[in-house]
């Protein structure tokens, strides 16, 4: 949106992620979406009839205001800043992109995972794991955390690092805020058990468009990224074509069976959610025991693609502004 700042905005705002991540103590605009998205679905079930017809239609109102406040407030904000000076612009640019970013975080969370399995708490993993995803996770045993925190590293590659790079890459903060916001909603919404199951449905939908070409964009870096890593490629590809659909998400699928491929595991299969069994289909082969070494692994892949993506995706940035400014 804001030509070459814009570019350095998105550089400066990985380097400050990679560094840093998201400390805890430090004010995150995701937090401030959750409760706005919060008060917005309180306020709209009043008003729609609690039927499935009205149910759907109250959440696709809440996700559109939600998506249009987090793209143009984010645009106001910003031209804003660029028009008082292109160094304050570039700087609150800075901010929103390391906002929208979260490769650190994973690695940290995670690896506090794979630090309490190597001290032989399972309780302690239980509930290191449980920060990460949405599953139930104190039935687990060592394996069951472990392969986890391995799929989480795997689908979140996609969601919490590559497509926010892509989308600040195409339209900088405004269209990253607006991502997150989209994958925000899906996270707090997106169930299929009540009281979601007709409520989410649209911000589920919409999560499923937005991260379509993402996901797949991911996977297709992650490989190479697990080659480079000296990682089995060719098991990568194999199982990414057998079986980067087995899942209910139409995504997520596509970098879990990368991952499980490079690593030569078996990742998903069954699990449960607030309660319920949910049935799940095996992505990967068996051909030996997940060990806790394989989050460190998973991570290096996740660290490699995000590289690899950022490398990407500037290039053809600044491709395009020298296309533009040439003619």
């Amino acid at each position: 949106m804001f030509g070459i700042w814009s570019l350095f905005a998105l550089l400066a705002g990985a380097f400050i992620d990679l560094l840093i991540g998201d400390p805890h103590f430090l004010p995150h605009p995701v937090v401030l979406m959750g409760k706005f998205i919060s008060l917005l679905e309180k306020l709209l079930r009043r008003i729609f009839p609690k039927r499935k017809r009205g149910e759907n239609v109250a959440g696709g109102v809440l996700w559109a205001i939600v998506a249009a406040l987090a793209f143009l407030v984010s645009a106001a904000l910003l031209m804003l800043c660029y028009h008082v000076s292109p160094w304050l612009g570039f700087g609150i640019e800075s901010v929103m992109s390391w906002q929208c970013l979260a490769a650190r975080s994973l690695c940290r969370e995670s690896m506090k995972v794979k630090k309490a399995l190597d001290s032989g708490d399972i309780s302690a993993s239980r509930r290191a794991v449980s920060m990460i995803v949405g599953r139930d996770t104190d039935a687990l045993d060592e394996k069951g955390v472990a392969r986890a925190a391995v799929e989480t590293v795997a689908e979140n590659t996609s969601d919490g690092v590559i497509a926010p790079l892509l989308f600040l890459a195409i339209g900088g903060g405004p269209l990253g805020m607006l991502y997150k916001a989209v994958n925000t909603m899906d996270s707090m919404l997106g169930y299929i058990e009540p009281p979601y199951k007709n409520f989410g449905m649209v911000p589920a939908k919409m999560d499923d468009v937005f991260n379509f070409i993402p996901a797949r964009l991911s996977a297709l870096i992650m490989l190479l990224a697990g080659g480079i890593s000296g990682f089995s490629l060719k098991n990568g590809w194999r199982i990414f074509k057998r079986d980067r659909y087995k899942h209910a998400s139409p995504n997520s699928a596509q970098t879990e069976s990368v991952m499980a491929g490079l690593l030569n595991l078996r990742l998903a299969g069954d699990a449960y959610y607030h309660g319920a069994l949910h049935k799940k289909e095996f992505i990967g082969d068996p051909l030996r025991e997940i060990e806790t070494e394989d989050i460190k692994r998973a991570n290096v892949i996740m660290f490699v693609t995000a590289f690899l993506s950022l490398v990407i995706f500037s290039g053809l940035r600044l491709l395009v502004l020298y296309l533009i400014h040439a003619l």
